[in-house]
Parts: C-alpha cells; structure tokens; sequence
C-alpha cells in the first residue's frame, strides 16, 4: 500500500507518531534507518520557535529536508502558525503537520492542541492560514472529539479536507480520556467514510496484529504508531514487512543490541551535548534495559551515572545481563 499525500507517496503506510521529548532526530534517525513511511517531529509550539525559545530551534534541527520527515507545529492564532509554517519550510521541510490532538493541560490550557477541537470555525482559520501559507502538503492529527458528548472528529475532518488538508490522523480516544482506557479504533471509520483523503489510525498500535485490527475497525489507509516504539525503534519496519511485505528488518539481538543502544546514546550526546544529552537519554536507556530485563541494581547505576563515559561503560552489561528474578 502507498498513501498519497498531495503529489508526495508515503511508502509504506507506517507512521512514527509524533512524542514530546522523543522523537527527536537521533530516535526518528535510527526509526527511518531500519524503514518507516514517515516519521514525525516533536510538536513545536509556533510562538516559541518564533521568539527563539532555547530548545525550541533545536527540536527542529531534525534533518527537516530528509524525504521521510514531517514536521508537527502547534498554537492557536492563524498568524504565528502561518509564519512558523513557512520559517519551516525554509528549512527543507517536506510536510507540514497541525497537532490538533495534544492532551496536555498545558497546551490545552493555552487553546492549543485538542482544546481547539471545541472551537472549530477557529480551528479551520489555523488550518486555512497554514496552507495557505506554504506550497507543501499539509496534514492533521486530531482525535475522535474532546469528550464523548462531542465526538466531532468527522466533522472537522470534511472541513479540514475542504480547507486543503491532505491526510487526517486520528488518535482513537477523546481528549478527556488522555491515554487511559482503549482507543477505539472502530469510531475512526466514521472519519474514513466523512472525507476522500487518506485517514491513518493511531492510539495502542503496539505489534502488526494491533496494527491489522486497527486497520480493519476503523477502515483507515495506513497506521501511526507511537508509545509502541519506544525501546524498539525497529517496530514500524517490522509492521510494515508483516502487514504490506515489506523487507523484514534485521530485529538486533545481543551483541548488536548492546551496540545499537550505545550508538544511539552516542548520537543523543551529539545533538544535545554531554550533560543534556546524559539527561535526555535516561528514558530511552531505561525501555531499552526494560526490554533486555536489565537488573534493577545495574539498571540504577546507568540512570543515575553523570559520566557519558561511565554509562557507556555500563551499557553493554546492562543490555546483555538478564533479571533472573524478573524472568
């Protein structure tokens, strides 16, 4: 399968989610080496990366230029969005993404996010100015209402088609569940029936069976995965062999396990610098060992350790000396 977003083809339909503080470029670099149809940047706040906010340039220092990259932007005036939008396409960006899904009370709090799924004539002012301001395919990822009293997902999604979006993602819960409960993935169907454009289901995709039945409930062209990455950045390539015959990945084990976390911990103190990066990488470290089943007492020492040296010196171990107890 191949969606097409605007003249652009996304092969195959496996998605990388977007995550706060991780899908930074060392973890979307490592995704798209072993195979993803595209993945996607961490959620930029407009009006932060407009005034430069420390951090904010630099989460879109993600190889925006690279063919399997988009990048998600978020706020709640059409003006900032607009010119984040274009400062981004400046930069090579290939897609441009809306988040008009994020839970967060911070970001709902400040109108951003799913909260402008209660207001939808502002919600399509966003997207209007958006695409009206850069000559790139332009998407949305959105959920299925912000309660259920308000499941207007379709809705917005036939406006937002209108409106010149290209591709809707839907996350398969309202925003007043958060991440609890199960995502419906059957609700999203009624979004594939409302608008002619590609529709990727999210929420709870964690191997290639969740991955087929969110596909068959809900209708949609391809899936986004998320929460089921960390620690497996090879998942995405794994659905996609098993579900559209892509080619299988060479899933690490051992040895090379125990060098690829290395590398991407290495990679993570490049872009970050040491003691960021040290810092940054401790989760990342601990679904690693979470899946190696790592000892607690060795699994302390790497994420509490200061020295990138030190941890490095501990990592082989921890990804290759099993729990016992645990297993």
């Amino acid at each position: 399968m191949v969606l097409s977003i605007g003249k652009r083809q996304i092969e195959p339909p496996v998605l990388l989610a977007p995550l706060a503080g991780i899908t930074d470029l060392p973890f979307r670099t490592l995704v798209s080496r072993f195979g993803s149809g595209l993945v996607v940047s961490e959620m930029i706040a407009s009006g932060e990366f407009l005034t430069a906010r420390p951090g904010t340039r630099e989460k879109a220092e993600l190889g925006a230029q690279v063919e399997n990259t988009s990048v998600q932007i978020a706020g709640r005036e059409p003006e900032p969005m607009a010119e984040a939008a274009r400062m981004v396409a400046d930069m090579g960006a290939r897609v441009i993404d809306i988040n008009m899904g994020c839970p967060a009370k911070k970001v709902t709090g400040g109108w951003s996010g799913s909260a402008l799924m209660r207001v939808p004539d502002h919600a399509l002012r966003l997207i209007e100015a958006v695409v009206a301001a850069v000559d790139l395919p332009v998407t949305l990822k959105t959920r299925l209402g912000w309660d259920d009293a308000d499941l207007n997902a379709p809705d917005l999604a036939r406006r937002a088609e209108g409106a010149g979006i290209r591709m809707i993602v839907i996350h398969g819960r309202t925003r007043c569940q958060f991440y609890k409960g199960r995502a419906d993935w059957a609700a999203i169907r009624a979004v594939k029936e409302a608008v002619s454009i590609p529709v990727v289901a999210n929420g709870d995709i964690t191997d290639a069976d969740t991955a087929q039945q969110a596909l068959d409930l809900s209708g949609a062209d391809g899936v986004m995965v998320g929460r089921g990455a960390q620690g497996a950045p090879w998942l995405l390539a794994e659905i996609a062999s098993k579900l559209h015959g892509a080619p299988a990945p060479q899933i690490p084990e051992g040895e090379d396990l125990a060098d690829l976390v290395a590398e991407h911990y290495e990679a993570m103190l490049d872009f970050y610098g040491h003691t960021l990066g040290n810092r940054v990488a401790r989760k990342h470290l601990g679904w690693y060992m979470d899946r190696a089943g790592t000892p607690v007492a060795l699994r302390k020492t790497v994420l509490t350790e200061r020295d990138p040296a030190r941890v490095l010196s501990h990592l082989r171990e921890a990804v290759l000396t099993q729990d016992k107890d645990a297993a």
